[in-house]
């Protein structure tokens, strides 16, 4: 099922705001109950999670800094004759 431009931004905003941190905090927690690791493959294990994380979020964040296609260009127009700036903000 593909989704809306709409919907992927809205997904890819909690994702970043909700689901990053509690994952960040997940693999914290996880690495802590371990013996710590030598420096270097702490630091290896930190950089591939922070990888990771985005892989099954691909589709999601694909093409969302971009302008809505499915946008009506004749309303872009109309806005661009009214003086007002129609760039996407945010």
């Amino acid at each position: 099922m593909a989704l809306s431009y709409k919907a992927r931004r809205r997904w890819s905003l909690f994702i970043l705001v909700v689901g990053l941190p509690v994952y960040i905090v997940l693999a914290v927690n996880i690495l802590a109950l371990m013996e710590r690791p030598p420096i270097l493959v702490e630091l290896l294990v930190y950089i591939v999670l922070g990888v990771l994380w985005a892989v099954p979020f691909k589709m999601v964040f694909k093409g969302v800094g971009k302008a809505d296609p499915d946008a009506d260009p004749a309303l872009d127009a109309a806005e661009d004759e009214t003086g007002r700036d129609s760039t996407p903000r945010g």
